[in-house]
């Protein structure tokens, strides 16, 4: 092959440097490559948020394994031990039949608390004539059939009358007259018509049922009982001020545990002191772990910094567990333990924007998820061992996996793309990796932070429905009632019966006695005699 010289003369006689031209070339080439790569880079991020968001619009939110995914290491380990569970029979009639008749019995026993209230369906007299014969007829058994009936909630209008006495003969002897006047016990919410039951009903609706008030001022106006919704408002910050003694005492004795959780989700507040509406605050919530009897509390503070998480715990040390958020990582004295639900949410989000005939093949967002599924599989299986023989076993079982783990976890990183879901999943799991490793150092501690997220949706239902809260005050009263009614949740109650309780109690109460607050804690014994759900079915199926 000739070389080409590197001058020639051109059209116009000058001199052309073909080794610069060609490098040129290259140079425009090159530039060309990575800016096709980072389009298809960027056509692909877009792509997933695509199916992302179609998944989570139109798809089911559950994030369970089906059964269809099975073990990529086809190893014992990975594989789901629901605590003994067995294999689902082959459906036949026999056992549709067995099933129809367990159904029927399980549903008899639901029923069999319930008063009854026989209705009879005769013929006349002059129709028991038998058709063949035309001889008498006479009874010899029912068929029956059996259907729940709903009788409507009361209200009352409730005078508490105070009774005077006189004496007849100081009326008619003496220049004066002694009056005396029986003793009433103060009420909860003096100079309203607010009754604990009333209060305590509307909180319900409000944070178990998530009913907003205007909805709840509609059912009461169809049912001839006029109340703003303006009302019903001051209602409910009057009870919440109310329970604020109980929810203090309740910070105190959470703080004093050892292990907790935290977590938190955006609310927004229209009349926010200094701040315009559409701001994002937060909603923190906090809940103990496997020691002590439960607690969840929430709390609204004015924005979403790390002071927030620290003023609330303030006095405590221990661990805690939380998300990737950073506000935790200024608190002292205590340990953060990350959460593999999160983890594993990241490697499922990566598996569910594939294409479907890829997302069934060998691909690393399935690897990383099957080892999450595999650490998952091991806390099912010690569900119900005790604290040291738990920290045993993630040692000898759990550690190798989480080592395996990440080192399959470095090996991705020069494969793939930063910012797509499968980098982020990732590259999160890399930048917790410390975190998620706290758990191996106590039996008493979770792999994940499910417990506080659970605690977190009831609010999140709520916000729902009433998309806002109009002034700190109010969000900082949702926050005490919310506490109160998760707790009571927590430990069996009845959420609308202990808050009236609890109204009926405090009026009566020196709330400044650590111990009489003591005394109102949802897992005392005269609590439970009075709000559990064995209580709330008896009153239910009183006759």
């Amino acid at each position: 092959m000739v070389e080409t010289p590197p001058f020639v003369q051109g059209n116009a006689g000058e001199p052309v440097d073909y080794e610069r031209e060609w490098r040129v070339v290259v140079a425009q080439n090159q530039e060309l490559t990575l800016l096709v790569e980072q389009l298809r880079h960027q056509l692909e991020h877009l792509t997933e948020q695509f199916r992302l968001a179609n998944h989570k619009r139109f798809a089911p939110s559950s994030e369970r394994t089906v059964p269809q995914q099975e073990s990529l290491f086809n190893e014992a380990e990975a594989v789901v031990d629901a605590a003994g569970e067995q294999a689902e029979p082959e459906l036949t009639a026999e056992t549709v039949v067995r099933r129809v008749v367990k159904a029927k019995g399980e549903r008899a026993v639901a029923l069999a608390d319930l008063p009854a209230e026989d209705i009879r369906y005769e013929l006349p007299a002059d129709q028991r004539v038998c058709p063949q014969c035309t001889g008498a007829l006479h009874e010899i058994g029912t068929e029956d059939r059996e259907e729940l009936k709903f009788i409507p909630a009361q209200f009352k209008r409730i005078r508490h009358l105070k009774v005077k006495y006189a004496c007849r003969h100081c009326a008619s002897h003496d220049t004066s007259t002694p009056i005396v006047t029986a003793t009433m016990p103060p009420p909860a919410f003096p100079g309203s018509l607010a009754s604990p039951s009333v209060v305590a009903h509307i909180m319900s609706q409000k944070y178990e049922m998530a009913l907003p008030l205007y909805r709840q001022e509609q059912w009461l106006g169809s049912r001839g009982l006029e109340l703003s919704r303006q009302t019903l408002a001051n209602w409910v910050m009057r009870g919440a001020d109310l329970l604020e003694p109980a929810y203090l005492r309740m910070q105190e004795l959470l703080i004093e545990q050892d292990a907790l959780h935290a977590d938190e989700t955006p609310v927004q507040v229209l009349h926010e002191p200094e701040r315009p509406a559409q701001s994002q605050s937060r909603m923190w919530v906090y809940c103990n772990g496997r020691e002590g009897p439960p607690l969840v509390l929430y709390d609204y503070p004015t924005g979403r910094g790390s002071e927030h998480p620290i003023r609330f715990l303030h006095g405590f040390s221990g661990y805690l567990h939380v998300d990737g958020y950073e506000a935790y990582e200024k608190l002292a004295n205590v340990e953060l333990a990350g959460s593999f639900a999160h983890v594993r949410r990241y490697f499922d989000e990566a598996l569910k924007v594939l294409p479907a005939e890829v997302r069934k093949k060998d691909t690393p967002a399935r690897q990383g998820l099957e080892f999450c599924n595999r650490l998952f599989a091991i806390e099912r299986e010690l569900r119900d061992a005790t604290a040291q023989q738990r920290y045993e076993a993630r040692l000898e079982r759990s550690r190798p996996v989480l080592q395996e783990f990440h080192d399959w976890l470095v090996a991705q990183g020069p494969t793939i793309v930063p910012k797509s879901l499968l980098g982020k999943a990732v590259g999160y799991s890399l930048g917790q990796w410390p975190k998620l490793n706290t758990f191996l150092r106590d039996g008493r501690l979770e792999i994940d932070n499910n417990r506080c997220e659970r605690a977190v949706k009831p609010f999140v239902m709520g916000r729902k429905n009433w998309l806002f809260a109009n002034t700190p005050r109010g969000a900082r009263s949702s926050a005490i009632i919310y506490s109160v009614v998760e707790s009571a949740k927590e430990n069996g109650l009845v959420p609308e019966y202990y808050l009236r309780y609890i109204f009926e109690q405090l009026p009566n109460l020196d709330i400044k006695d650590r111990g009489v607050i003591d005394g109102l804690m949802p897992w005392t014994q005269t609590v439970r005699a009075n709000c559990s759900k064995g209580v709330a079915k008896a009153i239910a199926t009183a006759p």
